[in-house]
């Protein structure tokens, strides 16, 4: 009797939700699917939309400006490239996390917050007056930037209803795709016109402005509010140990990506040590976010959403979009710089117009979620990948602005046909209490594919060129017979080269027209041996993207959520 007696006290004190009836949990889940914001939809989309365009402009924003922030601060050029490192490991532990906190504080407050740190650290990141206390500023505007996008896509997916929410989708894909685009474009052009603080004094009054409006339009949806709530009548503790794998983790992992290739990978003991902390944390933390959920704790990565099939697949699309989206916003500019001559200038005017592309199929894309079956949208943005990597295959040594220009416009076609699709069926059978899991998870993908990306196109750029520049010069060797013909049809041409009559020309000696002639041809193999390792990157991409296409079959129909229609 004291035993059935202390149970029924225990029910009672517990703010659990199981302890309401069914017919109560019902009526919640249906007040929760009719909630709409009181602000006009749109407008609060346009309001999210500001903080997280300037957020993922300042990712890449501050590529160009290196070589004179090196300069101003007297650091070098290795030391500076932690100004980019430390934004992206900073915002490699809050995405994910992002949602775990809102448990505490709610949505719009965690919102709000992440949008102050934001601005004020990007007013420090102008000031900064040395190098250690800009890159210090950084990892505090990476942490305030990495919860904003995941809690716009949250708050995008609960106050738009599934017939609209791809159009809310598409207006914050502009964001997110168009903002790395033309982020080192903008930023090489205040740093010649101005000077590389005002890449960081710009966030400010975008972070007030956005602030203001958040207070005014956003408001936190009842599954929220509810959450918090039983968080502090139920005791909740943030889980530091957790949260330290998490960082641990992550951290490790976006730092091994960026280093790795300019360390040599495994012949860096920094860059092993890192390696076995990112894999010890991260399989640590899946066994404890495991026992967490036993134990019903809350826990930090919401990791039973991949008993899904619709969110693991879309997570893995995520994924290789950002792998795609990335790589080749990196590889185009470097090839034309690199191989082509081009300046940074016209660098970026190759890829601008394909975000200007994006900008105009992300409505289109927006419009036909609602009328199409997504996973068909799906399969034909990476159709057009696949067709675009085999089109820029064909680049080489000769390739002009134009053709390589409107071959980018082809490509970002494609990307628009993804990102909304993907971020669509992701809430696919997802309770809405779980959209901020959702979008912390989803955009981790994008930005850790991103991060892959970029390591891999840097890792293979070097080892390929290596490779076939080895492969090529065993036929550069004198007593070869075409290798002489070569320098003799060459030594004319050169300073130092000789007429018919066996006059030395330009006063020079005909030795020295040899050694010309020879570091001519050695010039012309190391541009052809760098093309050959562009041209197998590209290649392996476009099996990647292809590769992707029989996944998304897999997904299945649609179906609606538990809660409430995610789709239609």
């Amino acid at each position: 009797m004291a035993a059935a007696t202390a149970t029924l006290a225990d029910q009672q004190s517990s703010p659990d939700e199981h302890e309401l009836s069914p017919q109560q949990l019902a009526e919640q889940s249906r007040a929760d699917a009719l909630w709409k914001p009181r602000a006009n939809k749109w407008a609060v989309a346009l309001t999210v939309t500001l903080a997280t365009f300037m957020e993922v402009l300042d990712s890449s924003i501050a590529n160009v400006s290196l070589p004179h922030i090196a300069g101003s601060l007297g650091a070098s050029q290795d030391e500076a490239t932690w100004v980019l490192t430390s934004y992206l490991v900073a915002n490699a532990i809050i995405l994910p996390a992002s949602a775990y906190l809102t448990t505490f504080i709610g949505r719009k407050k965690f919102y709000m917050i992440c949008v102050v740190l934001f601005g004020i650290s990007s007013a420090l990141c102008g000031l900064a007056p040395s190098l250690g206390l800009l890159v210090f500023f950084r990892i505090l505007q990476g942490a305030g930037g990495g919860g904003l996008a995941p809690s716009e896509q949250a708050i995008l997916a609960d106050t738009f209803e599934p017939k609209d929410r791809g159009k809310a989708f598409a207006l914050y894909g502009l964001a997110v795709v168009v903002a790395p685009a033309i982020g080192p474009t903008l930023g090489g052009w205040i740093t010649d016109n101005y000077d590389w603080r005002w890449i960081f004094f710009i966030n400010v009054p975008i972070a007030c402005l956005s602030l203001f409006l958040t207070s005014r339009l956003v408001e936190d949806p009842p599954h929220i509010v509810r959450e918090v709530k039983e968080s502090k009548l139920g005791g909740l503790k943030l889980d530091l140990f957790g949260f330290g794998l998490l960082a641990s983790g992550f951290g490790s992992l976006e730092f091994i990506l960026d280093k790795g290739q300019e360390d040599d990978w495994f012949g860096s003991r920094t860059i092993t040590f890192f390696i076995v902390l990112c894999i010890a944390s991260l399989v640590t933390l899946i066994f404890w976010e495991l026992y967490q959920l036993r134990i019903k704790n809350r826990p930090i990565l919401n990791l039973t959403l991949f008993r899904r099939k619709t969110f693991s697949i879309s997570f893995v699309l995520m994924f290789v979009l950002g792998f795609t989206l990335y790589g080749t916003t990196v590889l185009i500019p470097q090839f034309v710089q690199t191989l082509l001559g081009y300046t940074a200038e016209l660098a970026g005017l190759v890829i601008s117009p394909g975000g200007l592309c994006i900008v105009c199929c992300m409505p289109i894309v927006g419009i036909l979620i609602g009328r199409l079956d997504p996973r068909w949208l799906i399969a034909f943005g990476f159709i057009i990948q696949a067709v675009a990597m085999v089109l820029m295959h064909q680049f080489s040594l000769d390739s002009n602005f134009r053709y390589i220009m409107w071959v980018r416009v082809f490509q970002s076609s494609g990307l628009a046909f993804l990102f909304i699709p993907i971020n669509t069926i992701s809430y696919t059978g997802v309770p809405r209490s779980q959209n901020n899991d959702v979008s912390g998870l989803t955009n981790l993908a994008r930005n850790i594919g991103g991060s892959v990306g970029t390591a891999y196109i840097a890792t293979m750029l070097t080892r390929g060129s290596q490779r076939h520049e080895a492969y090529m010069i065993r036929n550069l060797l004198p007593g070869n017979r075409a290798f002489d013909e070569q320098v003799n049809r060459l030594k004319p041409l050169f300073h130092g080269g000789s007429n018919s009559m066996g006059t030395v020309l330009g006063g020079g000696s005909s030795m020295g027209g040899v050694h010309t002639a020879q570091a001519f041809i050695y010039n012309q193999l190391h541009r052809q041996s760098g093309m050959l390792a562009y041209l197998d990157i590209i290649a392996i991409l476009g099996v990647f993207c292809a590769c992707m296409i029989p996944l998304v079959v897999l997904i299945g129909r649609i179906k609606p959520a538990a809660d409430g229609p995610a789709m239609h």
